[in-house]
This record gives structure tokens, sequence and C-alpha cells, in this order.
């Protein structure tokens, strides 16, 4: 299985999987598989709707949210906070390396996390999130002064 490194308690991300690592995912307890990766970038991966197909027949929740790479949007962040707060945790994301799904978790978090919070998480899971710091304090600033 593609190793999954720990954000938290209830968050998971994951390089690509393929519908054989389902099993050992819900075996872990995850309840939603997230999708980050959109379907053909590359040859070798598998589509979300064999991955969704798999695992729904291991009773697992599923959720598209491609994001291409090095062009994430707001509207992919608030897709993505909407799937978090509407299926059940917890929660494994994956793209291609997880760097896709671990920014889109820490800017779906970013309002309600400090940033030194945020990039700590990524960093003991391995990515760098540092050059997103001033988004996450602009974003918890307007948050406290019930700007966002």
């Amino acid at each position: 299985m593609t190793t999954a490194m720990q954000l938290t308690d209830n968050f998971w991300v994951a390089g690509q999987i393929s519908p054989d690592d389902l099993k050992e995912i819900a075996h872990n307890g995850v309840k939603t598989v997230i999708c980050n990766r959109p379907d053909g970038e590359s040859a070798d991966q598998f589509t979300y709707q064999e991955i969704e197909h798999a695992a729904k027949a291991l009773g697992l929740e599923t959720a598209y949210c491609p994001v291409i790479s090095g062009r994430m949007t707001e509207e992919n962040v608030e897709l993505f906070k909407h799937i978090i707060h509407s299926l059940p945790a917890p929660y494994l994301a994956y793209c291609r390396s997880g760097m896709r799904s671990t920014s889109l978790w820490a800017l779906s978090h970013s309002s309600d996390q400090p940033a030194d919070t945020l990039i700590a998480a990524a960093a003991n899971a391995g990515f760098d999130l540092s050059p997103l710091r001033s988004k996450f304090e602009m974003d918890f600033a307007d948050k406290l002064t019930g700007k966002g």
C-alpha cells in the first residue's frame, strides 16, 4: 500500500492508491476516501471510478475533488471543505504525492488554526507548507477580526 502520512487524529494523506489498497485503508478505520488527482494525469494511475467502485464495495464513502497540479483554486478549497463537513471522518485524501491533499487540508483549516499548527502538522508528515504561511496568517486574522 502507498504509505499514508498522518496530519491529525482523523486525517491522512497519501500518494496514488490502488483499489487493492482500500481493504487495508478500511481496516485502519478510514471512513471517507477523497481523490484530489484529476483522472488522466498519468498513464499509470487508477481512475476515480475504479477507486470509488472498490471503496463502495467495502462500505467507504468517496469524494472527487480534483486539483490540477500547481493550479489550486478557491473553488477547490471550498469543495474540499464541503466534503470534510458532510462526509464521515476519519479521512484519507490522495493525489500523486500527497502534497495537493495536504495543501487542501491546511487551506480548509486556515481560518480556524494558527499557521504554525498547520505548517508543523504538514512538516511532521514530510510536506513543506511554509510558502503558504502568509495566506494562513491572513485567513486566521480575518476570522479573528470577523472578516472571514
